[in-house]
């Protein structure tokens, strides 16, 4: 049929996008649908706009949310989202026999977002902690299974200066935060966390690829020459634009802004770098290039990383 466009989409259970490489190989084009981000949510949130970030960064972005007005409502809503769909449609999908080991894996990751982790390190955390026996590739095959159903995303650490790949370990975001905090029963609401998944997924929103960023220094220590590895929160690139990026809860005093400057100073390149502070401060230049935004300047899309 000429002049028509065809869009398919369906259960994690029975197609997930990369079957379109298989059954439509070079006759598709995949579009990734996110949650609401923070300026989307905003637009029909009847409400200020720090009530809104409340409601966001428990909730998350699923659209139907807007819709409920308690918190029981919202709750039950994404619990069951996280049971009935996501986990059932993997289980059915991959005929998953022993259901609680994905289940575990699930809370471990949603109780560490943002930490570097490899599956042997989870291997070390389902013995140690929860007493469980599983085998490493099990916990491979489980990470892509929920990277595949689009509950998660990981991002890769880069070696700055080396210009290259660090393979292990890796960094784990929830594509959406109100699945995660359910999963969690409303427990474990660390904003700096949470404000760092919520700036990871705006980025990918705005079609940027994301990786984990580490700068290799030498700092003097007891009259030694010691290797110290500081860690860059992201590196964000589309094309030829590329920022270095900071996610800082609060810079209050001198020494919490060279710390989180610190990794930022030692990249040599010239392409910008950038912290995004939740306070809500006027966008500044220091006299070192780096450029400090504040959170909802950033989200709301009032002020570019471009500054």
């Amino acid at each position: 049929m000429k002049n028509t466009d065809t869009y398919v989409t369906g259960s994690n259970s029975k197609f997930l996008s990369k079957d379109l490489i298989t059954e439509f190989r070079g006759r598709s084009d995949e579009i990734k649908v996110y949650p609401l981000t923070f300026k989307e949510f905003t637009s029909v949130f009847d409400g200020d706009l720090y009530e809104a970030w409340n409601q966001y960064y428990t909730y998350g972005g699923l659209p139907l949310i807007l819709n409920f007005s308690e918190h029981e409502e919202k709750a039950n809503y994404l619990v069951k989202q996280f049971e009935k769909v996501y986990i059932s449609d993997i289980v059915d999908r991959y005929n998953i026999r022993n259901v609680s080991e994905l289940e575990e894996l699930v809370n471990v990751l949603s109780s560490n977002i943002g930490s570097l982790t490899n599956p042997k390190k989870l291997l070390n955390t389902f013995e140690s902690m929860k007493g469980v026996t599983i085998t490493e590739p099990t916990i491979k095959s489980y990470l892509t299974y929920l990277e595949d159903a689009f509950l998660i995303e990981k991002s890769m650490r880069y070696d700055v200066k080396g210009k290259k790949y660090i393979s292990t370990p890796s960094k784990y975001y929830f594509t959406d935060l109100g699945l995660r905090n359910g999963r969690l029963n409303f427990r474990q609401q660390e904003e700096n966390h949470i404000i760092e998944n919520i700036i990871y997924n705006e980025l990918r929103v705005r079609g940027f690829n994301i990786d984990v960023g580490v700068v290799e220094i030498r700092e003097q220590h007891e009259g030694k020459l010691l290797k110290k590895k500081l860690e860059v929160d992201f590196i964000a690139q589309k094309g030829n634009e590329k920022y270095y990026i900071q996610s800082a809860y609060e810079m209050s005093n001198i020494e919490k802004r060279k710390q989180e400057e610190k990794s930022l100073l030692n990249i040599s390149d010239s392409f910008k770098k950038v912290i995004i502070v939740k306070d809500n401060i006027m966008p500044k230049r220091d006299e070192y290039g780096v450029i400090t935004i504040g959170l909802f300047d950033f989200l709301l899309g009032r002020v570019g990383l471009e500054y």
